[in-house]
């Protein structure tokens, strides 16, 4: 499944380059092409080029969208272009040996909780959670590198952080996290597994993104990805990215966020 995950990642990041190949052949070989046609497609190619490289880079973090993102098609450029900015993915954010750290810290305490098939607003299934301060001196550092790639300098942040490890057969419904908790921004660690996070536009149902979140990446959700869509972490039963089956196994995510705005 990865291999087939790699090599469709592999022809999206090199189609523009594949579409400038067949661009120069057809405009080498004009004259047996309609000549609508042609004008189309040299349209098409010149939009494609300027959207993709617009979208490569967001404060600073350079990401290639199309491997980890997957749009319906009633989705329009004005809101996708939106959410590639707000809903960013940076994949391998962890080394194995940073994600061990982690891991080793969080689960003597993990293990000795029961996993819940309930919450208080019946959000998750299959979790078991808590929120820490204190944490050891190496994974500070990685936690502040993660407060320093998703917050902008100078944001009020929430001091605790939230670890939320979901069993196999566990899964996130779709949900707004409550502005009363948290600010505009929510960003995420995913430990020991792959998963498929879905975001569905509140009030156009139709609209619906998948966002592939490897094993080590991190997520960064603002603004309208925060706001106007539901999010949620796919079962087992409906894990696909691209028409790829992805199995989610135990995932541990560790979470930060920003404070909510305070009320005058």
């Amino acid at each position: 499944m990865l291999l087939g995950l790699n090599m469709m990642s592999l022809f999206k990041r090199n189609r523009f380059r594949i579409m400038y190949y067949v661009y120069n052949y057809c405009y080498c070989h004009r004259r047996i092409f309609n000549s609508d046609s042609f004008t189309y497609f040299q349209t098409f190619l010149k939009m494609s080029h300027t959207f993709t490289k617009a979208t490569l880079t967001n404060n600073g973090i350079k990401t290639n969208w199309d491997s980890y993102m997957s749009f319906s098609e009633t989705i329009d450029n004005p809101t996708k272009e939106q959410v590639i900015q707000n809903m960013l993915v940076i994949e391998n954010f962890l080394s194995e040996e940073e994600e061990l750290s982690l891991f080793k810290e969080v689960e003597p305490y993990m293990d000795k909780l029961h996993y819940e098939f309930d919450h208080w607003d019946d959000a998750i299934h299959g979790f078991r959670e808590t929120e820490r301060l204190m944490w050891n001196e190496n994974n500070m550092k990685i936690l502040q590198k993660v407060r320093e790639v998703a917050f902008p300098s100078g944001s009020s942040q929430l001091s605790l952080v939230h670890v939320l490890d979901l069993a196999e057969k566990g899964f996130i419904k779709p949900h707004v996290d409550s502005v009363r908790f948290c600010g505009n921004t929510i960003t995420g660690l995913s430990l020991l597994s792959d998963s498929v996070m879905r975001l569905v536009h509140e009030k156009k149902k139709e609209n619906i993104i998948d966002v592939l979140l490897r094993r080590r990446s991190l997520y960064i959700m603002k603004n309208c990805a925060r706001y106007d869509f539901t999010h949620e972490i796919l079962s087992n039963e409906n894990s696909k990215f691209n028409n790829y089956f992805v199995h989610k196994q135990r995932r541990l995510s560790v979470i930060c966020r920003n404070e909510p705005p305070k009320i005058l």
